[in-house]
């Protein structure tokens, strides 16, 4: 099997890249498109994973050496092999039959090592997939790879919170690095990071090396890696997806979402995905408000008559994203949107941060322990394992930064019964949702949007000083203590070659709604683009 692997890749190495021709282009084709070419026979499932495969072989470790892939699937090919099988015996399981997906290694996975971007679970083997590994599987889904990300999701053992220079420059792990999987480049510029946590999957996506992939968040790690990457991902509402299986960073604002580049393939990935986990008690607030087909709300002119707020308290950081932003605003009052100045009371911005690493640093503290005893006897079990394995210099880990940040975190971190670790949960979060929630109430909103970073993607180590984070700067976090959902579309690109992207955020289970707006602005504005280090590679016209 690896011979024949290796045999295609090969071949599929001798072609160089190619300019854009007339056709579709594998770049630009959705699931649907990859349906219709699978019924009328000019495709098959083995045919795009070799496409797929073979642009994870020019551009993954070779050529610009994105280095986002920390497991290959050699079963792939297999595996689509049976599943065209079925295709052709008149079995297709649904639209995702046949399709190939990546995945941040924090999702367990049966046969192939989770390891949560660190050196310290390498080739540890999970008893059974995750809830929505199974469920996209199940429909006929290739699991491509397991891709990088931010160690143990950026979060788990971080300086968060901190405002020492000295401690953030000591905590400060490169942008797109892990110990497990070294660095990832960002597609768009190799200088400057993915974004994190989920910056394995946001630079595969990217760089075409799978249909969609999954990341997770838990403060904007699905929604800083679309941005920086300029694809489509989606936070979704706390809740609508399960979490069993997926290595916890905090449950109280954790999430798995889709990352894609079309808001066609974000939305057939969620409807897979939905439903009540028996395993996952969050899951009960979706019983009868998830959808088996969010497709069916993506209709051009969907914005026409929408009340759209404006949060202006995130722009005037780089001239060329408030640019595409004031251009994105022109785009939805363009469409038939009423557009609305909003901006959030000072008290919620000056408390978003610090309420989140409180919360975070307690949370992953005990959480991170439940999942280690999950695995086999040679790995890590506590927190505190962790922290002595990563400053051991025996082991040879390579993430100084993480080491350092893992024992702060473990210095720092309040137990789940601590009075101030409570009254953060149950009274801090709860100011934030009503504050959030009177928002929409007073200026009558079917959503806000902001830019989702108020910079495109960072230097994977910046020249300054690392500093706390700004009260205006993104906004991501507040939809995690919310449990909102927040949907990302690309907008436009600096004149650096730097993608920009927009939010849409919404309250509870508006997913049907923000998926129709983000479509009708993806379909006037088409802004996503190949990053210019992967280009197209021979017979990738379908």
């Amino acid at each position: 099997m690896k011979a024949r692997l290796s045999a295609l890749l090969a071949l599929a190495l001798l072609a160089a890249p190619l300019a854009r021709s007339a056709g579709l282009a594998l770049e630009d084709a959705t699931v649907a498109d990859l349906n219709a070419a699978f019924r009328s026979g000019s495709l098959t499932s083995e045919k795009l994973v070799q496409l797929y495969l073979a642009r994870i072989r020019a551009y993954d470790k070779q050529g610009p050496a994105i280095n986002a892939v920390i497991t290959l699937n050699e079963k792939a090919l297999e595996q689509a092999r049976a599943l065209d099988g079925e295709r052709f015996a008149g079995k297709v399981r649904g639209p995702l039959h046949g399709i190939p997906i990546v995945l941040k290694d924090n999702y367990d996975t049966s046969d192939l090592p989770t390891t949560a971007g660190s050196q310290m679970l390498e080739g540890s083997l999970p008893p059974d997939d995750a809830f929505v590994v199974k469920a996209l599987r199940d429909a006929g889904a290739i699991v491509l790879a397991k891709v990088n990300l931010s160690e143990f999701a950026g979060g788990g053992g971080s300086v968060s919170g901190a405002t020492d220079p000295a401690v953030l420059k000591a905590g400060a792990v490169p942008n797109g690095f892990s110990s497990m999987g070294l660095q990832t480049h960002n597609p768009h510029d190799l200088s400057r990071g993915p974004a994190g946590s989920s910056g394995g999957t946001g630079a595969s996506i990217a760089a075409g090396f799978a249909q969609f992939g999954l990341g997770t968040d838990t403060g904007g790690s699905i929604r800083g890696p679309s941005s920086s990457n300029g694809i489509v991902g989606l936070k979704p509402t706390h809740g609508l997806l399960s979490r069993d299986g997926i290595v916890p960073l905090a449950l109280t604002f954790d999430t798995g979402g889709p990352m894609a580049r079309s808001v066609y393939d974000v939305a057939v990935a969620l409807g897979v995905m939905t439903g009540v986990d028996s395993a996952d008690p969050a899951t009960q607030k979706s019983a009868g408000k998830f959808e088996k087909d969010y497709t069916q709300f993506l209709k051009k002119g969907a914005l026409r008559g929408a009340r759209i707020g404006v949060a202006r308290d995130f722009t005037g950081k780089d001239p060329e994203v408030d640019r595409i932003f004031d251009e994105a605003v022109a785009v939805l009052t363009a469409q038939g949107a009423t557009v609305v100045d909003v901006r959030y009371p000072g008290y919620l911005l000056q408390s978003k941060q610090a309420l989140s690493s409180l919360i975070m640093a307690s949370e992953f503290k005990s959480q991170i322990s439940d999942y280690l005893r999950t695995t086999q006897p040679q790995y890590p079990k506590t927190l505190d394992d962790l922290v002595a394995l990563a400053n051991d210099p025996k082991t040879g880990y390579r993430s100084p930064e993480k080491a350092y940040a893992l024992k702060y975190t473990a210095s720092k971190a309040l137990a789940l019964d601590d009075p101030i670790y409570l009254a953060a949960v149950t009274q801090g979060l709860a100011l934030t949702k009503a504050t959030v929630l009177a928002l929409f109430d007073k200026y009558r909103l079917d959503a806000i949007v902001y830019p989702t970073s108020p910079r495109p993607a960072v230097p994977i180590k910046p020249s300054a000083t690392p500093s706390a984070p700004a009260p205006t700067d993104s906004p991501t976090n507040i939809a995690n203590q919310t449990g909102f959902p927040d949907l990302i579309v690309p907008a436009g690109m600096t004149k650096d070659g730097l993608p920009v992207t927009i939010s849409f955020f919404g309250p509870a289970f508006s997913e049907p709604k923000l998926l129709g707006y983000g479509y009708d602005f993806e379909q006037v504005t088409k802004a996503r683009r190949l990053p210019k280090t992967t280009p197209m590679l021979a017979g990738e016209q379908l």
